[in-house]
This record gives C-alpha cells, structure tokens and sequence, in this order.
C-alpha cells in the first residue's frame, strides 16, 4: 500500500484497490439501483391518476388498470430489492476478505520487533474487527449513498414540475437536513475512533491472558485479571456512551427535521388546493413524495453513521498498512543445493537500538557445508539471537553473515526460509487435519513421504493407531499429544521442507530420555547432506556435533573440533565434560 493518504483521498484509495474490481458486480448493482429509483417515482404518479380519476366518475376500467399497474410495479420493486440485497451482500463479502487477506499477508511480513509489541487479540482484532465495520461501506455505501442522492434529485425534480412552490419548499428542507447531519457527523466521528481502538485492547488483553491461563491460576492472579477486565470494560462504557449520545442526537435531528419538513409540505398543499392550483390526487402526490423524501435522508443520516465507524476503522487500517518492516526483502541472490555453509563476519546486534550493552558484540563464527555444530552457552548468551539472525527474523546493525556464500540480506526471504529451517522447544500445533499440521497446506508433498519422515522419526505406531490416517484432526495447542510426540511432529515439519541448513534450538529439551533416544538414530539419517547449528544447554544435545563453540556475553570464547577440544584439558569444553556444564558456565 501507498503512504497514507488524507481526507478523502483514503475513501478513493480503499474503494480503487478493493471495490473497482468487481466491475461486474457494481454495474448489476448501478442497473437495479436505477429501476428501484424509477419504480418508487412511478408508483405516486399512478396514485394521483387513481385518485383524480375516482373523483371525477367515469369508467371502472380506467381505476382496475391503474391498480393492476401499481401492484405489478409493488411486486416487481420488492424482487428488485432482493436481488440488490444479494449482490450487495456479495459484493461487501468479496471485497472485505480481500482487504482482510492483504493484511493478514501484511501482518506476516512485518518484523519481530513489530509482533512483541503487539498481542495476537489486538491484531485479531484490527485484521477482522476493523474490516468487518467497513463491510457496509463496501457492500452498499456509496452505491446506495448515489442512489438516494439520485431519488432525491428525481423527486425534487417531479416536485418542482407540480408546483414551483413545493419544489423551493422542499429543497430548502433537503439542503437543511444534509448540512444538518454532516455537522453531527464531525463532531460524533473522533469518539468511534476512540471506540475501535478501546475494543482493540480489550480483545488484545482477553488474547493475552487465555493464552496464560495455567500461570495465572497457579499464581493466584485471577483477581488481579478480573480488576483489570472490569476497568478497561468499565473504560468502554464511557466511550461508548459519547458515541451513542452523538447517535441519538443525529436521529432526533433528523426526527424534528422530518417534521418541519412535513409541516412546510402540508401547509404549502393546503394553499395550493385552497386556491385551486392543484387536484386533491396531487396534493396526495405532494405528501407521498415528501414522505419519500424523508426516506433516502433517514438512509443517508444512517450510511453517516457507518461513515463515522468506517473513519475510525479505516484510519486504523491505513497506519497498519503504513507500518514498514525493517527487514527489507532482498533482490534475490541464489542459494546453492546441498548443505549450506555458513559465516558471521563481525556481527554486531542489538535488540534496540542504543540499548547498553549489545547482545551480539563482533562475532565471528563459520560452519562448512555438511557439519554439524553444537552452540553452548549459559542463558542471555546470545545462542539464539543466532539463530534468530539465521532467519532474517532480526538484521545487525554491523557485519554481515553468509550463508551458501551468499549475504543474506540479498536473498529472498521466502527462498531464504526454504532453505533454512528450526526447530524450538516450544511447538505450535493448529486445529487441523495430522497432514496440514506437517506440511503448512503444501499439496505438493505427497502422503507417502509424510509416512516415511513419520516412520524414520519413530512415529510409526503413533500414525498407525490414528484412526483416520493423515486426515485425523489434531486439536489446537496438541492436547491430545504428549510432549514427546508434539516434538517429534516438529521434526517432521522441517525434514519435509528438505533444507540445506536445520538449526535445533533446544529442539529436545521437552523429551524424556526414553523417547529422546528413539529419535538419535532417526536424527542421524535426516541430518545427512545437511548443514546444522544444535543449540544446547545439555552436553549430550551435542554429542553428535563436529564443531563446538561456546559463547559468553555476545562474543565466542572458544571454538573448535569438538574431539580436539574434548581431549585437551585446558578448553572450557573439557572442563564441561569432566564438570558439568551448568557449573563451568554459572
């Protein structure tokens, strides 16, 4: 999306990129519009022709014809109706899940930095809460806004052909009511904004503590939970309060309004049929179109209100597209087949900017393709700022790191993270079917290898017991699943993707030691002709390393073949070995 644009400018900017396209559907919509319009003008003109005729005595055939006329016209203006509701609807469908896609492909591209300073309910809530406002404008606003601007002008039109008198009359009271409402319009506007952005953190904060509901219990927290709640709720009520007293007095504006415009309709017919001017069918013609009148006002008084909730969600939606990544993707350098080599050249990072002490202090460190090294280091070292970095999740601020002998800020990022892939401690399982869980909606991986990866990591008899094979449903968060069998899914998933470089963030911390065993033999098979970081706290995570190198503070204090570093007994590592490593490095 373009930088943010003012004014208007940002209603034409949306209503180009998401509602031009369906050209189609806005041309039936235009068509339905206009023989709406033309069929509520007819139908008031018919009843004049009833009326005047009825006075005047003369042939029934005439009064049968006309109402057999006008309820044709009743009929065929409901059908009407209905099918501009249907297109409507599926038009504001159509484009909302357009617009909610681009953000939530938005939201996907942006940086860590970005999401820690965000709550999943809170963005939950802009990429769907806000969109969902803006269906009405998509679907029927400014089609509809025309439309009755259009009526207005017909019936003004029709009334002017009457009487000159009745046309002022009533075009006075139109111009009246509009500037009426467009003044309370811009003073009720800033509160829905103010609304849209205190549902925001309410959904953000119901997000957040769900999502620690067990720590919460178990601390005793929940009262502390509830006050909150109560207050931003309690918050809410003040804002939503503003909001509606702008409501209310919008429609009791136009309440009085309508009434003064009935008043000045009345007294202008009564004149002109006291001085014989016009028949009693037009002075029924004049009310009928007055009231109709009031119609596409009371319309446009409410596509305001929408307009109001539509500013507030639009502008929220506007400064999300605005919100730029700093990790900027690439021009595109290729990385090699095979197992990827990799090099940190000076790397200096810092997780803010300015921020003391930098997490990674020029760092030197390089790995060839196909081995295997094993990253150790106490708490805060920086391990996995490594593998964050790996990723492209985070840039450094100095130096450069290569992977396949390519920068890595030169690589596409979605190449990039094809190549490379982790595995954490911590696993996200989706509700979803065992096959979507594994290859992230990728219908390219056949279901025969999905068996093989599930089979080599010892999870033959779990898959067989599965009712349902691949298409077994798995419950959000892994419920159903062990510690043990959640982790080794997670293997799965990147050994399917087939990268050249596998890093293990502490990949088997949450395995006992029976199950962690099963999976050595398997790990050793799909570690072949790959490249791989293990980052541990536990020697025997790295035993099967060929490199080692252990951080402190940023920096690599020692580094080198993992069984030259064993047999020497002045390296930390020997030290480690003979000690224990949480001694050597507390």
């Amino acid at each position: 999306m373009n930088p943010q644009p003012k004014g208007r400018t940002q209603y034409a900017d949306l209503l180009r990129r998401y509602l031009l396209p369906q050209k189609r559907t806005l041309w039936i919509l235009a068509a339905l519009l206009i023989l709406t319009i033309g069929l509520q003008l007819a139908n008031p003109q018919i009843i004049r022709f009833f009326i005047d005729r009825a006075q005047g005595g003369g042939s029934l055939q005439p009064l049968l014809a006309a109402a057999g006329l006008f309820i044709g016209f009743s009929v065929l203006q409901g059908g009407v109706s209905v099918l501009a509701t249907y297109y409507s609807e599926n038009l504001g469908w159509k484009t909302t899940n357009e617009l909610r896609a681009d953000l939530a492909a938005h939201c996907l591209a942006l940086d860590m930095p970005f999401h820690k300073s965000q709550t999943s309910g809170a963005l939950i809530e802009r990429v769907d809460g806000d969109v969902n406002a803006l269906a009405n404008f998509f679907s029927s606003m400014i089609i509809h806004l025309l439309g009755n601007c259009l009526l207005m002008v017909g019936i003004i039109v029709l009334l002017f052909r009457e009487s000159w008198m009745i046309g002022a009359g009533m075009t006075v009271f139109v111009v009246a009511a509009i500037f009426v409402i467009q003044q309370i319009r811009k003073f009720n506007g800033p509160f829905w904004k103010e609304w849209r952005q205190a549902s925001a953190e309410l959904y953000g904060f119901i997000g957040e503590q769900l999502e620690g509901t067990e720590d919460i219990r178990a601390n005793g927290a929940s009262g502390f939970v509830m006050g909150r709640f109560y207050g931003m709720m309690r918050h809410m009520l003040r804002v939503r309060l503003r909001a509606f007293i702008g409501f209310a007095s919008m429609w009791n504006t136009t309440i009085v309004v309508f009434t003064l415009g009935n008043a000045m309709a009345f007294a202008i017919s009564a004149y002109l049929w006291k001085t014989d001017a016009i028949s009693l069918g037009t002075v029924y013609l004049i009310f009928f179109y007055t009231e109709l009148l009031a119609k596409p006002i009371e319309k446009i008084r409410t596509q305001m209100e929408d307009l109001q909730k539509a500013d507030a969600s639009i502008a929220r939606i506007r400064g999300l597209f605005e919100t730029r990544s700093s990790i900027a993707d690439g021009p595109g350098a290729p990385l090699p087949d095979g197992p990827l080599a990799v090099a940190f050249d000076d790397v200096t990072f810092s997780y803010e900017d300015n921020a003391g002490e930098p997490t990674l202090k020029g760092l030197r460190l390089s790995l060839a393709p196909g081995e295997v090294l094993g990253l150790l280091g106490r708490t805060g070292s920086g391990k996995s700022t490594i593998a964050r970095l790996l990723l492209r999740f985070y840039d450094p601020q100095e130096g450069a790191i290569r992977i396949g002998g390519a920068d890595i800020r030169h690589c596409k990022l979605g190449g990039l993270r094809r190549r490379v892939a982790m595995v954490t401690q911590n696993i996200e399982i989706m509700e979803g079917t065992i096959r979507d869980n594994l290859t992230f909606y990728d219908d390219s991986v056949p279901d025969a290898r999905i068996v093989e990866v599930l089979e080599q990591l010892g999870l033959g008899s779990w898959y067989a017991s599965m009712p349902e094979g691949l298409d077994t449903m798995l419950a959000s968060g892994g419920g159903s699943l062990s510690a043990g069998e959640a982790q080794l899914l997670a293997f799965a998933r990147v050994f399917l993707t087939d990268p050249g470089l596998i890093i293990m963030d502490e990949a088997s911390s949450r395995l006992d030691p029976l199950t962690e065993q099963r999976i050595e033999d398997a790990i050793g098979k799909l570690l072949a002709n790959r490249s791989c970081i293990i980052i541990a706290h536990r020697l025997a995570t790295v035993q099967r390393a060929d490199k080692i190198a252990i951080l402190d503070n940023g920096a690599v204090i020692e580094a080198g073949d993992r069984e030259a570093l064993a047999a020497d007994p002045r390296s930390r590592f020997s030290a480690m070995l003979a000690t224990g490593l949480e001694e050597v490095l507390a």
